[in-house]
């Protein structure tokens, strides 16, 4: 039966392709203007046309004796195969750790410092704006920083807010080095542990 289906969507297929352009009430062979599609639209047709893809690809393997099993092998092949490139493409970025000494081998600490303000995420929605949103994402930067710095992030921000406004950041960016959580100054003055 499945043999059939086949036999009858070549036999479309070959009607489609061979079939000529009906002329239009003015004359001309040219096609009406398609209607275009929404996101949603192309999605679907994009995993349509995939599963049609490995669909005829299954065809011919079956058509050359492969069993089922050995079919699924092949297929998996190709996805461990596209996982390997993926992963050899990478491998500079992969291997840096082992060049330079600061780099952690994962990413757990970044994943661990941000996790309390993912599990907070549904609060900020309430940014209203794109500035709004940006400036959660800098205070959190300058709280995670501080923290993974030593320093406590009450008395580092009383320090910016008050140091600051008064000084010459202007006309002296060089001024914010100083001001950094990883300072000498910054550590010395809001350190944890003084």
């Amino acid at each position: 039966m499945i043999q059939n289906l086949w036999n009858l969507h070549d036999q479309v297929i070959k009607k489609i392709l061979t079939s000529k352009i009906p002329k239009e009430s003015n004359g001309t062979n040219k096609k009406s203007q398609p209607i275009p599609l929404t996101k949603q639209e192309k999605r679907k047709q994009g995993n349509v046309n995939k599963k049609w893809e490995r669909a005829l690809h299954v065809k011919k393997l079956k058509s050359k004796g492969f069993s089922n099993q050995e079919i699924e092998s092949m297929l998996n092949i190709d996805r461990r195969t596209v996982a390997a490139d993926y992963t050899l493409n990478r491998m500079d970025g992969l291997k840096a750790f082992l060049n330079d000494g600061r780099i952690e081998i994962d990413n757990n600490p970044a994943e661990n410092a941000i996790r309390p303000n993912v599990i907070g995420r549904k609060n900020w929605l309430f940014s209203v704006s794109e500035a709004g949103a940006k400036a959660n994402a800098i205070c959190l930067s300058i709280a995670e920083t501080a923290k993974a710095n030593g320093v406590d992030f009450c008395q580092y921000l009383l320090k910016l807010l008050t140091d600051l406004p008064n000084s010459d950041i202007h006309r002296n960016s060089e001024i914010l080095s100083q001001y950094m959580p990883w300072s000498k100054v910054i550590q010395k003055e809001c350190g944890q542990y003084n």
